[in-house]
């Protein structure tokens, strides 16, 4: 069974429930003072503790998306992102192989020219050598006959980290919400290309060129778009292609845009961050190269480099969001720019999690819509 599965948690919950009646139950029983009864009231709360901080955490777990198995969260994932040899996937069609296709509950039964259609993939950097799997919602426009000539804007959505792809369709919903934004007329059709930012699991490499390792920047700025476009009707432009991020992915997408505005046109970062942390997950990003330190700095980009020709889009919380005032601050630096621009959204009072970022989604969907171009 695996850590995600619905069968786990119950059973995890009524194990809890169980051992919580049998404490009660055998209490009395336990209340001498030898070591026996004592050693039985401590295995009995330990054991009641154990089986209900388990629920919670798996509980969490799958409303959150933090770890997507059991090697995941033990840190035996086997998946390396980073690869030697990427000719095996010329043969499935290029940087891009799709691996099983998906359609969209509840609308239009499988019919992919009414409901859209997911397809899980592979993706491999044709210069960087990083692979890693994604999800790409296609709108039901796209196996439309009168679209058939047409190509559509994409945009790129990250998660945070860990964070797993799947969380992106199942629990923020995105291919749901651009579908319903586009029936009722609040954006156009759009590719989104789902996918974790962590291309190099379990490291962290926050989107990163990490000298002698994972050259990711360079992935989500060039190799990526040019896999996309080789398999998909999307457009060539810079103008056809957006970024989106939650908190490290919001991070990633806010740099990318900035550092490539001639590879996409805007970027919108949910509860951002704006410099990238060093810590056991990250490990040594710079290898003591200064001048990438500060080209990961979105503050020091903003000081000493030109200002990009690009539309950024910011989120935070005055209550529950630990980004506020450094939020803030970056919509105005980014304003004394005068030529990139920058929009936000300020909610009254949200966390840092899966709910407040399903409010935020809608508004995000719609804006970068409005930015974006077929051709």
């Amino acid at each position: 069974m695996g850590l995600t599965s619905n069968k786990v948690l119950w059973l995890t919950a009524a194990f809890a429930v169980l051992l919580f009646t049998g404490t009660v139950w055998l209490w009395p029983r336990l209340a001498r003072r030898n070591w026996r009864a004592v050693s039985g009231r401590v295995a009995l709360l330990f054991g009641t503790q154990l089986a209900l901080f388990a629920s919670v955490g798996l509980a969490a777990n799958q409303a959150f998306g933090f770890y997507a198995s059991w090697a995941d969260l033990f840190g035996r994932e086997k998946a390396q992102g980073v690869v030697v040899d990427h000719t095996a996937l010329r043969g499935a069609g290029g940087p891009l192989a799709v691996l099983d296709t998906g359609r969209m509950a509840g609308a239009g039964g499988s019919r992919p020219e009414a409901a859209g259609q997911i397809q899980k993939v592979d993706i491999v950097g044709r210069t960087t050598h990083i692979a890693t799997p994604a999800y790409v919602y296609l709108p039901p426009e796209y196996f439309q006959a009168r679209y058939r000539a047409r190509t559509f804007p994409a945009a790129v959505v990250l998660t945070g980290y860990p964070g797993t792809a799947q969380a992106l369709v199942n629990k923020l919903h995105y291919p749901r919400t651009a579908r319903e934004l586009v029936k009722n007329g609040r954006m156009q059709p759009m590719i989104l290309v789902m996918l974790r930012p962590t291309v190099a699991p379990p490291r962290d490499t926050e989107c990163v060129d990490v000298p002698g390792g994972p050259q990711t920047e360079t992935f989500f700025a060039k190799d990526l778009p040019d896999a996309v476009a080789a398999h998909y009707r999307v457009g060539q432009k810079p103008r056809s292609w957006g970024i989106i991020g939650d908190s490290t992915g919001g991070y990633c997408a806010l740099k990318i845009a900035m550092h490539h505005p001639g590879a996409y046109a805007a970027g919108a970062g949910l509860s951002p961050y704006y410099t990238a942390p060093i810590d056991p997950t990250t490990g040594d990003l710079f290898h003591g190269d200064r001048s990438l330190r500060d080209r990961a700095d979105l503050w020091w980009c903003l000081k000493h480099l030109p200002a990009p020709d690009t539309s950024l889009l910011v989120t935070s919380s005055r209550i529950g969001e630990s980004n506020y005032k450094a939020t803030l601050k970056f919509i105005e630096r980014v304003r004394a720019t005068k030529l990139t621009r920058i929009s936000s959204i300020i909610l009254e009072s949200g966390g840092h999690n899966f709910n407040t970022w399903r409010r935020e989604i809608p508004a995000t969907l719609q804006w970068m819509s409005g930015r974006l171009s077929e051709r």
